[in-house]
């Protein structure tokens, strides 16, 4: 499975130009390794549970998080980006 086509929310879009940019260089190489294989190892990626259970996540690192939902299986759509308090 290979990622084509990401569509980011603009709820991402906000979230994400509020990280460290330290933060938002590492979502970008987590990113390139998402679309390649979005079951990456590295990534740890996983189905969330509860109100959230429609949705994915992968790392970006120890501390931050993408939350995203396939469209199928070459599209996707980002829903947020942050600490594990995204998931509350």
């Amino acid at each position: 499975m290979t990622i084509t086509a990401i569509y980011p929310t603009t709820h991402f879009i906000k979230a994400y130009k509020g990280l460290p940019e330290n933060i938002k260089l590492s979502a970008k190489r987590k990113e390139a390794i998402f679309k390649a294989n979005p079951f990456n190892s590295m990534l740890k990626t996983h189905k969330l549970k509860g109100r959230l259970s429609d949705c994915w996540s992968y790392s970006v690192d120890y501390q931050y998080r993408i939350i995203f939902r396939f469209i199928n299986n070459e599209s996707v759509i980002y829903y947020d980006i942050g600490t594990h308090a995204i998931y509350e």
